[in-house]
């Protein structure tokens, strides 16, 4: 059975991802309205009914802002967390629709086998995750200051990955924002940028012989432009003679549109 991976939204003003297989259907986050979440979900024509889990990365609101509208309307679901993130989310969610999980140890909702896994940012325990049916791997990675090798090694299998490409450092450089704000963006605990990003892409294409596809997201609104990290990642994986269209696929996906639907 496939994995499908659709994102309603990826970027600093709100994110919402989803997973399915077969008629179990995940979201990762829910940082935009409700009503963009729904429209999501008709018009990748997943029934309300399916959506059985809600995955929460961390506390930050571009994560969490609709939790409680979705858990509120979609009678199956559960939103999930660590104990450490629950604790710092001040949105209402009624206990019964609350589900713990432990950073690290995988488990199941419906056919699909669910690994968190920690990611340094600024927040409590942020996490990225990955997701299994069959023998497909599905892994996202956004907020995250740096690429460990822990990361690494659970994102090397991965079929399709979703990976932060948040700035152009130089254009981050030159914005209007404090100067505390860049640093803590650029910083180990901060988020990924266009090079950065590039380098993990290739260090993936060379560790491991297979089909991948790379979907850039969580793109900064200020400090980055589709075009511009593309062209960023696409002149290090030359670099490195690896060439976008073989072996690798890869796309942008965006804050303010709903993605294609990617089987893999």
């Amino acid at each position: 059975m496939t994995l499908n991976f659709c994102s309603f939204a990826s970027g600093s003003s709100g994110n919402c991802y989803m997973v399915r297989c077969g008629d179990t259907a995940l979201l990762v986050d829910a940082g935009i309205s409700g009503k963009r979440i729904f429209e999501g979900l008709e018009r990748t024509e997943t029934p309300l009914e399916q959506v059985k889990g809600l995955l929460i990365t961390h506390e930050h609101i571009d994560h969490v802002k609709s939790i409680p509208i979705v858990t509120k309307k979609a009678p199956a679901i559960r939103a999930y967390a660590n104990a450490a993130t629950w604790a710092n989310i001040e949105r209402k969610v009624a206990e019964e629709k609350k589900a713990l999980f432990t950073t690290g140890e995988d488990f199941s909702i419906g056919g699909i086998r669910i690994r968190p896994f920690a990611i340094p940012h600024d927040a409590a325990e942020p996490v990225g995750f990955s997701f299994y049916a069959a023998d497909r791997q599905i892994s996202i990675v956004t907020d995250a200051g740096c690429i460990t090798d822990a990361i690494f090694q659970e994102i090397m299998d991965a079929d399709l990955l979703v990976l932060e490409a948040n700035h152009e450092v130089e254009v981050l450089q030159m914005c209007n924002y404090p100067y505390q704000t860049k640093r803590r963006i650029l910083g180990d605990k901060g988020h990924l940028s266009n090079v950065t990003a590039g380098k993990c892409i290739c260090r993936l294409m060379e560790a491991k012989d297979k089909a991948r596809r790379i979907l850039l997201g969580h793109l900064s609104h200020q400090n980055n432009e589709p075009e511009l990290a593309k062209m960023t990642i696409g002149n290090i994986l030359q670099e490195e003679e690896i060439y976008i269209g073989g072996r690798l696929k890869m796309d942008v996906i965006l804050r303010d549109r709903i993605s294609p639907v990617y089987e893999v």
